[in-house]
């Protein structure tokens, strides 16, 4: 079985669970809400600046952090769209 199936259900879950989180469409709003929460953010444009982004498997992205080559997963939302959460592999 390959990897997206063993955690297709999961990452469905984890999809519906930040959805119900979105407190508002106001980018900087929710923003706000998320850096409280997990504190450092990122749009796309500063995710790009920051990370290499090799795939997307939503709502997580494998990435490395361009400033010291460490990669990871990053957790994202989709409306409005920001990236939060880097965790070290």
């Amino acid at each position: 079985m390959s990897d997206h199936n063993d955690t297709e259900f999961l990452r469905k879950l984890q999809c519906a669970k930040i959805d119900l989180e979105i407190a508002s469409d106001d980018p900087d709003l929710e923003r706000k809400r998320l850096e409280d929460e997990y504190g450092k953010v990122w749009n796309t444009k500063e995710l790009q600046e920051d990370f290499k982004v090799h795939s997307f498997m939503a709502p997580f992205c494998k990435v490395t952090r361009k400033s010291d080559n460490k990669r990871g997963i990053i957790g994202f939302q989709h409306l409005p769209r920001f990236y939060f959460r880097f965790v070290e592999e």
